[in-house]
Formats: C-alpha cells, structure tokens, sequence
C-alpha cells in the first residue's frame, strides 16, 4: 500500500484536531481557554490524585451525567491514566457520541504529573519534580 503526502496531511491534522498533550493543555488553562477538562478515572483513581482543575466524570457515567453538568456548547478535554490505558479515548467516544466536541489528553495523568504539572488530591496541591525524560528544564521544548 502507498501513502501520498495528501493521506499523511490528512492523517495528522485529524490527530491534531482530536488530540492534545499536557503541555498545551496546561497552556490553555494559564491562557483561560473556553474549556472543560474532564478525569475519567473511577473515583479511587481521582482520590489518589488529579489534575488541579478538572472535573470528575467516570467513562461509564458520561452519558446519563454529561448533559447536566457540561453545556453542549462547551468543547472538552478528556483523560485517563496515561498512554497504556485507552480509557480517554472510550470517554472521548462517549461525549462525541452526545455531540461535544471533544480532545483526547495523551499521556494522560501519568504524563501531566511527570511533567511537574499542578495536581492535587483531597488534601490539596501535590507537588512532583518534572521528569528529564518527560519534559524539558529550564526551556521550552518549542514542540
């Protein structure tokens, strides 16, 4: 099979388009952007640590819960645990099937906590050192 420049461009504006890191999200949350980031772990999952920020709406929830809690004009921003779980894409599946519009965080909170990014849990802010391996220190990566 061959792939033509058109089948590639085509292929990663759709990824930008339906995907997004942690990295620009925590760009947009200092920036204000019209959003909602939603953690769609169970709830002994969000207990041990989140986003700071986000709100809390399992998978399996998002289809009776979504509508009352998120206008269907807002666009949203899912996630899971990190990049060996599909758990934000069954959620991203499910808002898109109610008609959000709807971004998959890859790297989940896995990724979010190892780039030294704001979490916390019930008794408040968690502070991590930024992985090397994960995210630059001291400069932008300019990805």
């Amino acid at each position: 099979m061959t792939l033509t420049i058109s089948d590639a461009t085509q292929h990663f504006s759709a990824k930008l388009r339906f995907e997004t890191d942690p990295s620009d999200v925590h760009a947009a949350l200092e920036r204000g952007d019209r959003f909602v980031l939603v953690d769609s772990r169970s709830v002994t999952a969000w207990a041990q640590g989140r986003v700071a920020g986000a709100i809390h709406l399992p998978t399996a929830e998002i289809p009776e819960r979504a509508p009352a809690l998120i206008p269907m004009d807002m666009p949203v921003v899912v996630y899971c645990w990190g990049p060996g779980c599909n758990g934000s894409t069954r959620a991203a599946l499910a808002f898109s099937r109610l008609g959000y519009e709807v971004r998959e965080m890859i790297g989940g909170y896995e990724y979010w906590a190892r780039e030294g990014l704001p979490t916390e849990d019930e008794a408040g802010r968690i502070t991590a050192s930024v992985d090397p391996l994960t995210a630059p220190r001291g400069f932008d990566c300019a990805c």
